[in-house]
């Protein structure tokens, strides 16, 4: 038996008509719209012989970033990457270190030794990763990292900060984003054991900090061939601010102060000696731990001075090696007023990848996002580009080729 026409649309439009289904509707036609309005390719800031080398070499930084269209908010991905990020499986070698002080750096190994490009040891590339504020080896941006450079080829080191790792703090100092005399030791360290290995540097957040005052200071005794980084604060007052509007400070700012709080009482016994721990106990905002804490430790007179040493973006004029940074427009701990965007262009080493979208070290993509996404692929890709391509990444950041005698 067969339906007339009239009784096909009578049905099919009873059917569409029906409320849920227009609300179904609906709402799939505005994410489908608004997803559309987000996919934007990000803005790279650089030379333009850097900038060649980069779309030839690392694709990914002129494709268009499209956020997880149910999570595209800056403050969103944040939140959303830090409870469904996938960690993959990393066998770790644990090194400890001494300091001249007498205290003790955490590294965790991956030596990669069934690697197929690089078989010998001594020749195969490293990459040293510098996590976050609070963060160590654990972290899934860490782990997914690793992943990137072992499929590769290459060899990873993780510089665990002073007790963060689970490590005993044996000298009552720990670390800021200014003083770089920790890393300084870890590079000296990881060259000395693999003096024909390049050496790249890859920071996230803090570690970023960190690796660009390094970079800044070393300039071209850095030991490193290049270097990355992935939602940088420029800016640490702003950035400060920033982290204390209401809504930060209720999603961010309260967490990463109370992960400080509890790190400090971990090793209450020696940091009591040179702190008053109740009273550091107390802090609500990063930025009262780092006055009551961290400016005192590293012998500043405020954390208004601390801050204005830490921020990185007036010395990227300094360095002298390749280094890409990725930030996110609505990063909630970076501000994009900070970002250097009036520094970098006359810079022929620094390209800055900015994205409309992307949250501070999240960059999530796809309706799953738990795996590999933009942020992976652009460390993968740019890795891969200053191992494999040494000598054109020189020339086109012009850096002069190292005599040999």
């Amino acid at each position: 038996m067969f339906l007339s026409h009239s009784e096909i649309w009578r049905t099919y439009w009873e059917c569409v008509s029906r409320p849920y289904t227009v609300f179904i509707c609906s709402l799939t036609a505005a994410l489908y719209y608004l997803w559309g309005r987000k996919c934007q390719a990000p803005a790279l800031v650089t030379s333009k012989t850097f900038s060649a080398f980069l779309l030839k070499h690392c694709p990914v930084v002129s494709e268009n970033f499209s956020p997880t269209p149910w999570c595209w908010g800056g403050r969103l991905q944040t939140l959303v990457c830090a409870f469904i990020k996938s960690k993959p499986p990393a066998a770790y070698r644990n090194e400890l270190i001494r300091t001249v002080d007498g205290g003790q750096i955490s590294l965790d190994w991956v030596d990669n030794q069934a690697s197929v490009p690089y078989p010998e040891s001594s020749t195969r590339p490293t990459v040293l990763i510098l996590p976050g504020l609070t963060g160590n080896s654990q972290q899934s941006y860490v782990l997914h990292a690793i992943c990137q450079a072992t499929r590769r080829g290459y060899r990873c080191v993780v510089f665990n900060n002073r007790g963060a790792a689970g490590e005993e703090l044996l000298t009552p100092v720990t670390y800021c984003a200014a003083n770089t005399s920790d890393l300084e030791l870890v590079v000296q360290h990881v060259k000395g054991l693999h003096p024909h290995a390049p050496l790249l540097g890859a920071g996230v957040s803090l570690g970023g900090m960190l690796l660009l005052n390094y970079l800044g200071r070393k300039r071209a005794e850095s030991g490193m061939v290049a270097g990355l980084t992935i939602s940088v604060p420029w800016d640490a007052q702003k950035s400060s601010d920033s982290m204390e509007e209401p809504l930060n400070w209720l999603l961010f700012n309260s967490y990463l102060t109370r992960g400080l709080r509890r790190a400090v009482a971990r090793h209450r016994k020696v940091l009591e000696k040179v702190v008053d721990i109740d009273y550091v106990l107390k802090a609500r905002t990063v930025r009262e731990f780092d006055e009551r804490f961290t400016s005192l430790q590293f012998g500043y007179n405020s954390c208004t001075e601390y801050y204005c040493d830490a921020s990185p973006d007036k010395k990227l004029p300094n360095t002298a090696v390749p280094i890409l940074c990725l930030n996110a427009a609505d990063d909630p701990f970076s501000p994009k007023c900070a970002f250097p965007v009036n520094i970098v262009p006359g810079l022929p080493n620094v390209a800055l990848l900015l994205t409309a979208h992307g949250g501070h070290i999240a960059f999530l993509q796809g309706l799953f996002p738990r795996g590999e996404s933009y942020m992976e692929r652009l460390f993968g890709q740019f890795v891969q580009a200053v191992f494999e391509h040494p000598r054109d990444i020189r020339k086109a950041c012009g850096i002069k080729e190292e005599k040999t005698s």
